[in-house]
């Protein structure tokens, strides 16, 4: 059925799904190449060839260009997924045009598209508050417009957008309001890109996590404007469904070489850290020589190659269950990357919320350094541990595994095991997920983390009032264990 959102893999906050549409199975997360029919020096078909089932076209310059009694399946010669904008970017872009909400959503309907959105009313990177408030009220009065027109389509999924901006209280409310009208099978954050443009990935987290923390998991959620593969698997993280932008284009126009952590000009490039069909047959020097309108097409396939290859990379880090990790790698591609991931740290509770407890394949997590003391494993431990019932006035904390054998320890004490990241672990959990399964360097435990954990067992020893604490073991840790033993000695 048209609008069906089944979820199969979660990790984080972020999930594979697939979305039903007249035109087929949507897999999520997904990418939306935007294609402008009149102005490409790349056709559908090569956007085809790359691997992609699903684009993103505009229908207010279909309707301008061709008019009535259009079938955009057989205009664009594609018979996959087809989405289809407003006109709304061309407000963003000129400040209006001539069209109505109604007249384009009955044309959205005519032409047949598959995914559709109403001409809702972009916010865009306004310092304005009252003009970032507008926005929200229209675009909200928009979605009410046109409920009589859709109320009963069952050949589309009609996407509602989410405006506000850099206004995240508007953000909220305009996420709210939206999630509310049950006609709108999907829902988008408007007005990411300006956003993306000046490298503030910070602030784009925040929209996202402003909009997907008000809205029901039950739906599919898209961000426009999302064309960068370094941002993609944290906005992933966060829950984001589907991207769509032209950058592939764009950045080809401008001699712009997109790699799976960074963007490059094509003339900063001796060598090609790629293996797609593009960088395989040419060198650097050879595009640069060639004319304008065959190297920007070239340079556009191979941005394609790699914005599918970073989904691709996403979802496998899903499957795997080792989302957090992927994106640890990810931070640090660029400083403004990096800054992101700190952002998405400060929602730790969202994501362990959602971050599925059992998954199908368990597979061992591997920690690093202070930021994997965020994951949210090692924060369900923590609140584990605040509740966790002690029998004995007496703890024996080992540090080494091997110490402990069947009868060693005949105490009446309650035994731990001495861990880095997780700190304590009671004794009938060592062989239980994830902590049996848990790898970290063998050597050079970062000393934050040693710190961190330290005032944890500190915390954790003093709250449940032991009289005394014994230590096996545990020279590896001596530096910080000694500063615990000096207070229960």
């Amino acid at each position: 059925m048209v609008g069906e959102f089944e979820v199969t893999d979660e990790d984080l906050a972020g999930r594979i799904s697939l979305l039903d549409t007249k035109s087929g199975k949507l897999e999520t997360p997904a990418f939306f190449p935007v294609v402008n029919p009149f102005k490409s020096e790349i056709t559908i078909k090569d956007i085809e060839d790359v691997g992609f089932k699903n684009i993103i076209t505009n229908a207010y310059l279909i309707k301008k260009n061709f008019g009535k009694n259009i079938d955009i399946h057989k205009l664009l010669d594609f018979n996959g997924i087809i989405m289809t904008d407003s006109g709304a970017y061309q407000i963003l872009q000129y400040g209006d045009i001539d069209i109505s909400n109604r007249e384009i959503v009955q044309y959205e309907k005519e032409i047949d598209t598959d995914i559709a959105v109403f001409l809702d009313l972009p916010t865009g990177d306004t310092e304005n508050r009252k003009e970032a408030e507008a926005s929200v009220k229209t675009t909200l009065e928009r979605a009410r417009e046109i409920e009589d027109l859709i109320k009963n389509d069952e050949r589309r999924i009609w996407v509602h957008p989410i405006q506000g901006g850099k206004f995240l209280d508007l953000v909220s409310y305009s996420a709210l309001e939206a999630d509310k009208n049950e006609i709108f099978k999907m829902l988008a954050l408007g007005s990411p890109t300006v956003v993306m443009e000046k490298y503030n990935y910070s602030l784009l987290i925040d929209m996202i996590f402003s909009a997907k923390s008000n809205v029901s998991r039950g739906k599919p959620f898209h961000l426009f404007g999302g064309g960068v593969p370094h941002i993609i698997p944290l906005a992933v993280a966060l829950g984001v469904d589907s991207f769509d932008s032209a950058s592939y284009i764009l950045y080809a126009r401008d001699n712009r070489y997109l790699t799976r952590s960074r963007v490059y000009k094509l003339e900063e490039l001796e060598y090609f850290p790629c293996s797609c069909p593009v960088c395989l047959k040419y060198t650097p020097k050879d595009l640069l020589e060639m004319p304008k309108n065959e190297r920007i097409k070239l340079l556009a396939l191979h941005n394609l190659y790699v914005i599918r290859e970073e989904i691709n990379a996403t979802k496998q880090a899903i499957k795997e269950g080792r989302l957090f990790e992927y994106i640890q790698e990810k931070a640090y591609s660029h400083p403004a990357v990096y800054t992101a991931f700190k952002k998405l740290l400060k929602y730790k509770d969202y994501l362990e919320k959602y971050d599925p407890r059992v998954k199908g394949e368990v597979k061992g997590i591997f920690l690093f350094d202070n930021n994997s003391l965020e994951r949210p494993e090692i924060i369900r431990h923590e609140k584990f541990m605040s509740t966790y019932s002690t029998n004995n006035d007496t703890a024996i904390i080992i540090c080494n595994r091997s110490y402990y054998t069947a009868g060693t320890i005949k105490y009446n004490a309650d035994v731990y095991l001495f861990d880095p990241f997780y700190g304590l672990i009671p004794k009938d959990l060592w062989e239980v997920y994830p902590y049996f399964q848990t790898e970290y360097p063998s050597e050079e435990i970062d000393q934050m983390v040693l710190e961190n954990t330290k005032n944890k067992v500190i915390n954790f020893l003093r709250s449940k009032k032991y009289n005394k604490v014994d230590f096996i073991g545990c020279e590896k840790y001596s530096l910080h264990i000694d500063s615990i033993k000096s207070l229960f000695s």
